[in-house]
């Protein structure tokens, strides 16, 4: 077996920054999410998924993962991510599914109703969500951080999640699952990234709140935490210095590669997660037991 340390590339990485959003062809090094390694097993064999952020990064790995296990995926972008989120659905039908191409803004409260309804009318039915988009800014000092700024980092990690559950709930059966997308950022929030770690914890204890809000309705929720890991979010939104060492700090001196957060989605979508509810899943590399 690989050395886990060993698996991907290590730091220095190419200072090389995008502007925002970052675009998955412009990465140096090139993401891995599991195009070539990702092997399914019917875990969730005709399930219909929905994932916010799917065109790039954790996203794209999680809809490559869910297909190969079986599930048709709409996937949530923006519309100037179009052309990865046609990669997306490439690989997506690829695996044998349907791929749903759903572009829309997520800071509008009726682009999330929207995208509800059109998710459920083209899959027929929606049993996974996943609230994973995100938007994240570094600032030096405390006092750069523009008052709007604040308020957007919430609108689209925590107003957006809660638009979309409302949305979803009552499309969903039971056995459906719901995963967030937290961070590291929720239990060790880092100077720099004030805003994003503040809607970080929000987001662990939205997930847990709710969880036990829905679950006699037979609907489990979950959250994921990943540590560093390599997307177009950061050479799009870090300096060039903190791109060059990003994940250097972790046990694994690297960042993880979207493949390696995808199989925890998974579990928490699948049948193997019954008793899995209220939890937030670390792959932090690492750095600290959540």
């Amino acid at each position: 077996m690989p050395h886990p340390q060993h698996l991907h590339p290590k730091p220095p990485y190419p200072e090389k920054t995008q502007p925002v959003p970052g675009l998955e062809r412009e990465m140096l090094p090139q993401a891995d999410h599991g195009e070539e390694s990702y092997r399914g097993c019917g875990r969730l064999k005709g399930r219909k998924a929905f994932i916010t952020g799917a065109d790039s990064g954790i996203g794209r790995a999680v809809a490559i993962a869910f297909a190969r296990e079986g599930a048709d995926v709409a996937i949530g972008y923006l519309s100037e991510e179009e052309e990865d989120a046609k990669t997306t659905a490439g690989w997506v039908e690829k695996a044998g599914q349907k791929a749903v191409l759903l572009p829309g803004d997520i800071r509008d409260r009726e682009t999330c109703r929207l995208l509800a309804h059109k998710a459920e009318t083209a899959l027929g039915g929606i049993d996974i969500l996943v609230n994973n988009a995100a938007y994240q800014r570094t600032y030096e000092s405390f006092l750069e951080i523009p008052d709007d700024e604040f308020e957007e980092a919430f609108r689209v990690n925590v107003f957006a999640m809660f638009w979309l559950c409302k949305d979803f709930l009552p499309r969903l059966k039971e056995g459906a699952s719901i995963i967030n997308t937290a961070s590291i950022q929720s239990f060790d929030p880092g100077a720099h990234l004030i805003p994003y770690a503040a809607t970080k914890a929000a987001i662990v204890s939205f997930t847990r709140s709710l969880a036990n809000m829905v679950i006699d309705q037979g609907i489990r929720v979950n959250a994921v935490a990943p540590g560093p890991v390599w997307t177009p979010l950061i050479p799009s939104t870090m300096k060039p210095e903190a791109v060059k060492h990003f994940g250097s700090h972790t046990a694994f001196k690297r960042a993880a590669q979207p493949a390696e957060l995808a199989p925890i989605y998974v579990f928490l979508a699948s049948d193997e997660a019954s008793y899995v509810t209220g939890e937030v899943y670390g792959a932090t590399g690492g750095q600290m037991p959540l």
